[in-house]
C-alpha cells in the first residue's frame, strides 16, 4: 500500500497551498470582503478566480480538454483539502458544492458534445452556477428519494410537465442551470427521472431563501415551487427511469468531496488554535505547554489523519471503478464528526477570541453542524454500513 502522492499531484497540492496563503487568506481576514450571507462578495471573487485560472489551478475535477486539470479522484482529495483551508477557497478554484458534483455527473451522462457545450461548459468556465434539485418537504423525499419523492413530471407529447415542491436546494439562488429529479412512474426502482432546465423557463419559482443557523454557501438553500414547468424530452438525462441511478452516480463522489473539503477546514481549525496556544500566557506559562491542551490538540490531529486515510481509500476505490459505497459512508460519518470536533476544540482553546469574529473559527463552528446532515444524515450512512456488514460478514473488512 503506497500512500505517497505522485510528484505531479504533490507539486500541485503545494501550489494550491501557496495560492491560499498568499491570495485568499488575506481577503478572508477582511470582513469588508464578506457579503450579507457571510460568503465572499462577487466583485472580490471574480478577480480571484481569474488569477486561479492563470496559474493553472482551475476545475481540478474536469477534463483538460474542457479547461480543467483532469485529476484522478485521489488528486481531487489532495487539491480540495488544501483549497478549503480557507472558507473562500473552493469557490476560488471552481471546486465547490454543488457545482463540482453537477459538473462531474453532467460530464458522465450528457450524450453529445453539443449538449456538454450548452449545459456543462458554462459551469466549468465559471460563467454561471448550477443547482441539484432533489430534496422535498414532508411527506416528500429527504434521505429516501426513491421511495418518497412526490414531485411529478408528466409526459405530454414531446415534453414533460412538472408539478411539485422542493426545499433546502443548495445554490439555487442565482443558479442558471438546474438538474431536477422528479417522479415519472410509480415503479419502485425506475420511478424517478432526471431533467435539465434553465432558470429563465416559466413554470417554476423560488419561494424563499431559507435562513439557517450557519453561514450560507453561495446561492443559499432555497424552497422551490413547480407549477407547470415544461421540459423538452431532449433535456431528459439518460433514459426515463434512470433518475435514481443518476442520483447515486452524483452523490457518491459528491459526499466524498465534502469530506475532502471538511478535512481542510478541520486542519485550519487546528492551525489557528495551535498558533494561539503557543503565544497565549496564563498562570505563568503558555497554554500550549499544558498537558491538557496538548491532549486536546493531539486527539483532533489523530482524528483528522484517520479521516484523511478513510477519504483517500474511498477515492482510490472510486478511481479503480468501484462504487465504494461503504467506504464513502465511513468517510462521511467520521469526517463530519471530526469537523465538528475540530471546530469545537478550536473555539475552546482560543476562548473569547475563538467565539468572536476575529477568527473564522466561529464561522466554521456554525457551518460544521450541517456536515452530519447534508448528502445523507450520519444515521442513514450507519444503516448502509450495517446492511453491508450483514451481507458480507467478515468480508466487510477484506483488503483490496
Amino acid at each position: 500500500m503506497d500512500f505517497s502522492l505522485s510528484p505531479e499531484i504533490d507539486a500541485l497540492r503545494l501550489k494550491v497551498r501557496a495560492f491560499v496563503n498568499e491570495n485568499i487568506l488575506p481577503l478572508e481576514a477582511d470582513r469588508s470582503n464578506y457579503d450579507a450571507h457571510e460568503n465572499i462578495r462577487g466583485e472580490v471573487l471574480g478577480p480571484l478566480r481569474e488569477m486561479a485560472k492563470r496559474q493553472g489551478l482551475w476545475a481540478p475535477q474536469m477534463p483538460k480538454a474542457r479547461g480543467g486539470l483532469g485529476l484522478p479522484m485521489v488528486g481531487w482529495a489532495a487539491f480540495y483539502e488544501e483549497a478549503n483551508r480557507s472558507i473562500f477557497g473552493p469557490l476560488s478554484f471552481n471546486c465547490c458544492a454543488p457545482d463540482d458534483g453537477n459538473m462531474s455527473v453532467l460530464n458522465k451522462v450528457l450524450k453529445t458534445e453539443a449538449q456538454k457545450d450548452q449545459w456543462l461548459q458554462p459551469i466549468i468556465d465559471g460563467k454561471i452556477r448550477s443547482s441539484f434539485v432533489m430534496t422535498e418537504p414532508h411527506p416528500g423525499s429527504g434521505s429516501d428519494p426513491g421511495g418518497m419523492m412526490l414531485t411529478r413530471a408528466e409526459k405530454r407529447g414531446a415534453k414533460y410537465v412538472v408539478h411539485g415542491r422542493k426545499w433546502f436546494i443548495s445554490g439555487a439562488d442565482g443558479a442558471t442551470h438546474f438538474i431536477l429529479m422528479a417522479r415519472t412512474s410509480d415503479d419502485p426502482r425506475r420511478g424517478l427521472s432526471a431533467f435539465l432546465y434553465h432558470k429563465d423557463q416559466p413554470g417554476w419559482r423560488i419561494l424563499r431563501r431559507i435562513d439557517t443557523m450557519g453561514p450560507e454557501e453561495y446561492g443559499g438553500t432555497c424552497e422551490l415551487e413547480f407549477d407547470g414547468l415544461e421540459i423538452p424530452e431532449e433535456n431528459l438525462l439518460m433514459e426515463e427511469g434512470d433518475g435514481l441511478r443518476i442520483t447515486q452516480m452524483r452523490l457518491g463522489p459528491a459526499r466524498l468531496t465534502h469530506c475532502m473539503r471538511w478535512l481542510g477546514l478541520s486542519k485550519r481549525c487546528l492551525e489557528i488554535a495551535h498558533q494561539y496556544v503557543r503565544e497565549r500566557n496564563a498562570f505563568g506559562s503558555t497554554l500550549g505547554s499544558r498537558e491538557s491542551v496538548q491532549i486536546m490538540l493531539g486527539e483532533v490531529a489523530a482524528e483528522i489523519q484517520k479521516g484523511r486515510l478513510l477519504t483517500m481509500h474511498a477515492a482510490w476505490k472510486l478511481d479503480s471503478g468501484d462504487k465504494a459505497q461503504k467506504e464513502v459512508s465511513m468517510a462521511k460519518i467520521h469526517v463530519a464528526d471530526t469537523l465538528n470536533r475540530a471546530a469545537d476544540v478550536g473555539v475552546q482553546l482560543c476562548g473569547a477570541k475563538g467565539y468572536s469574529k476575529d477568527t473564522v473559527l466561529e464561522w466554521i463552528y456554525r457551518y460544521a453542524r450541517c456536515a452530519k446532515l447534508v448528502d445523507g444524515a450520519s444515521e442513514v450512512h450507519k444503516m448502509v454500513l450495517a446492511r453491508s456488514l450483514a451481507k458480507e460478514g467478515n468480508d466487510f473488512w477484506r483488503w483490496g
